[in-house]
């Protein structure tokens, strides 16, 4: 790792995916005839189900997949962890909600068909009072069609619905029978998609007073993994929503003062001494080592093919060599004609053989020479003798002297002399700089071994000078950016000045008159100036200035390292976003795959109380506790507060308890006593409640018949202080 090491105890690896747990169906023999109740706890997540004599009720993901088996082809309708199993079903998968508010009423039936197969019910209809959750103010449009399915589907002779969390409080203060239920307490229910507080006094919900926040355990799970996908958004595994969900249950927790907590994690010791590190499943490279012998018959095939490639060049060259020497030979005697033939005759021999004029063909024996030479030279490896300057002898012939085609060869010999010249002087101008360059170096070395401190400081404040101007030309690039900022302004007058350019008046103008623009060098700057986005000259010589001076003080300064480079120093990262975020080498696939939560622990829970920071219109629940507390008189107002009940997954997380306390106590006056206590099971209590609740006396005379659904329809319910108010009928 590169900022630091990791303390190995500190990282935690994903759990493996249990096997599905194969439920055998239940015996329907103990409750045949009996009409004894079914609770049916229908969650957004785990649908539990169970007659209300059992002590624990059967619990199954709330979640159904028809998917197609591929080998037979047969249709399947997988429930729950089932899904899991076949790779390509959980892409069909669906819930019966959607959010908060129950739509998908196949999912549901499907699920329903599933709880009663499983409790042994083999009669064509279930003869079983049902006592069924809903949410807090459940849309009536989900009450009827489920009342619909229940009635009509199912026959079930009665139906009473619920609210969950204060089905957990009843089983929680459970009286004595036959003392009715009189219990008071605020309670605070986490559910999968919401959160709601419920009041109750004399052991009656007051759900006109009840508040609810869309803001639950799943809002808190994508939150955090947007919070992970901002982090690392180049993560090499897939980060899936129940991985996520599982970070979330082990890892997160609520803080009594966020703004103190962050205050303390800006300092990066405490940054890293709270984070928790996951480790994801990686490959590593496979790298195929080989042995001595193998190696060595690698090296001896590469020289085997490497001395064949030369033979094959060698031979290759040889052949353009006789190649050249034939054409040599063949022009030699084509020269030797000349003299042989008449000039009509000896030009179209000339035009035959591909040749303008005697000057083309002279010059192709020629450049044939200058090629066999040096390709013997060559061949016979000898070392290349510097030429001597090549002669011009038509350039100082008198043009009266010459010819049409003598004063073409010497034009032709003119530009060669002047292009020979231009290279010569080219050539004598970089051994002058060369020359230069090596008594610079000399007197630097000279001046190194003299002094080698004060030589290095003395390149260390122009290593220091030249950042300096770099950084002072990127800070007015990042002004640039700002268009209230100075620089910008001052931009925007240069562009307003070059438009409206009054040097040369109008009349002057028409009159022909100068523009004097860029008779000073300085005036081009002015371009630069505008052009936030090129790269000047200045800045280019300075990168390279910059870079030599490194070199030489990596190479003869002890005490400058790497680190001192100005590349290290603009890629270097501040302490506290080490610790935010650590930097793995390139090459380490096993760092790579890890994700280090530190703030996310607390700020993924902290949208509870604060869910505009995730994006959501809302109030906190700390607003949402002191609104629901303000209607009632201190008196009431001491009863609730005295037992603030919380319920739900989400309950579980540590610091809740702490942060509520923190959130109420300010609220209320000093002398009022403030109690919070947690559900002794908050996953299974709800159900343990209405289990409970259908055992009395009370569960028979709140339940809607049939007849009474023929009557009122799927929407009515009976008001009692355990269910909803709205669309109810008073008992």
């Amino acid at each position: 790792m590169a900022d630091m090491e990791v303390d190995e105890l500190n990282i935690s690896y994903l759990p493996m995916q249990p096997l599905p747990t194969v439920h055998v169906p239940a015996s329907y023999d103990e409750h045949r005839e009996r009409h004894t109740p079914l609770c049916i706890d229908n969650g957004s997540t785990h649908l539990r189900f169970g007659f209300c004599t059992s002590e624990s009720p059967r619990t199954g993901l709330n979640m159904v997949a028809k998917y197609k088996e591929r080998r037979t082809n047969k249709p399947l309708l997988l429930f729950g962890e089932g899904i899991d199993i076949e790779g390509g079903a959980r892409s069909q998968a669906k819930t019966p909600w959607e959010g908060d508010v129950l739509l998908n009423f196949d999912a549901l039936e499907n699920a329903l068909d599933y709880a009663f197969i499983h409790l042994g019910i083999d009669t064509p209809t279930v003869d079983h009072p049902i006592l069924m959750t809903e949410r807090l103010a459940s849309p009536l449009h989900s009450r009827a069609l489920t009342s619909e399915l229940m009635f009509e589907q199912y026959s079930v002779p009665s139906l009473a619905f619920c609210v969950d969390s204060v089905m957990s409080f009843y089983h929680n203060n459970l009286p004595s029978p036959p003392v009715p239920f009189h219990g008071d307490g605020l309670v605070v229910s986490f559910n999968t998609a919401s959160t709601s507080v419920i009041p109750i006094l004399d052991g009656k919900g007051l759900m006109s007073h009840a508040k609810r926040i869309n803001w639950g355990a799943m809002q808190a799970t994508e939150y955090l993994l947007k919070l992970i996908q901002l982090k690392y958004p180049t993560f090499p595994s897939r980060v899936s929503p129940t991985t996520c969900n599982w970070m979330l249950q082990n890892y997160c927790e609520f803080s009594p003062d966020y703004t103190a907590l962050l205050r303390k994690l800006k300092d990066p010791l405490n940054l890293r001494a709270s984070e928790r590190i996951i480790q994801f499943p990686y490959t590593l490279p496979v790298t195929e080592e080989k042995t001595e012998e193998e190696l060595a018959r690698i090296a001896e095939r590469k020289k085997e093919q490497g001395r064949k490639l030369q033979e094959l060049a060698a031979k290759s060259r040889m052949e353009k060599l006789v190649q050249k020497e034939n054409d040599l030979a063949h022009m030699l005697s084509l020269r030797e004609r000349r003299e042989e033939e008449s000039k009509r005759e000896w030009a179209d021999t000339l035009k035959e053989e591909g040749f303008a004029n005697d000057a083309a063909l002279e010059g192709a024996i020629k450049k044939l020479e200058n090629d066999l030479k040096k390709a013997r030279k060559k061949e016979a490896n000898e070392e290349d003798v510097e030429e001597g300057p090549p002669s011009y002898p038509l350039v100082d012939v008198p043009d009266e002297e010459l010819d049409e085609e003598g004063l073409k060869e010497k034009k032709k010999q003119k530009l060669m002399k002047a292009g020979y010249d231009a290279r010569e002087r080219a050539k004598r101008e970089k051994e002058r700089e060369r020359e230069e360059r090596v008594a610079e170096e000399k007197r630097e070395e000279e001046e190194r071994d003299r002094d080698l401190s004060g030589w290095a400081s003395k390149l260390r404040k122009e290593q220091e000078a030249i950042m300096n101007r770099i950084k002072e030309r990127n800070r007015r690039k990042a002004a640039l950016t700002d268009r209230k900022s100075a620089a910008s302004q001052a931009r925007m007058k240069s562009i307003a000045n070059l438009a409206a350019d009054d040097r040369v008046p109008k009349k002057r103008r028409k009159a022909g008159g100068e523009d004097t623009f860029g008779a000073d060098d300085a005036d081009w700057a002015i371009y630069r100036k505008i052009n936030a986005a090129a790269v000047s000259s200045d800045e280019e010589d300075d990168l390279a200035t910059l870079q030599a001076l490194e070199q030489k003080l990596l190479a003869h300064d002890p005490s400058f390292t790497q680190e001192d480079t100005h590349a290290s120093l603009t890629s270097q990262r501040s302490a506290l976003m080490s610790a935010f975020r650590p930097q793995y080498d390139e090459g380490d696939v096993q760092g790579k795959a890890r994700i280090h939560l530190n703030v996310e622990r607390w700020r993924a829970c902290e949208a509870w109380f604060s869910p505009s920071m995730a994006g959501v219109d809302s109030a906190g629940l700390g607003e949402v506790l002191q609104s629901v507390l303000a209607r009632f008189p201190d008196a009431d107002k001491g009863r609730l507060v005295k037992n603030v009940f919380l319920t739900g997954g989400p309950s579980q997380f540590p610091g809740l308890v702490d942060r509520l306390h923190a959130t109420l106590r300010p609220i209320l006056p000093p002398e009022m006593p403030l109690e919070i206590v947690k559900a002794a099971d908050p996953m299974l209590d709800a159900w343990r409640g209405m289990a409970d609740f259908a055992k009395t006396d009370e569960f028979k005379s709140v339940g809607v018949t049939k007849a009474e659904y023929e009557e009122w329809g799927g929407e009515r319910i009976k008001r009692w202080w355990g269910g909803n108010w709205n669309s109810s009928v008073p008992m």
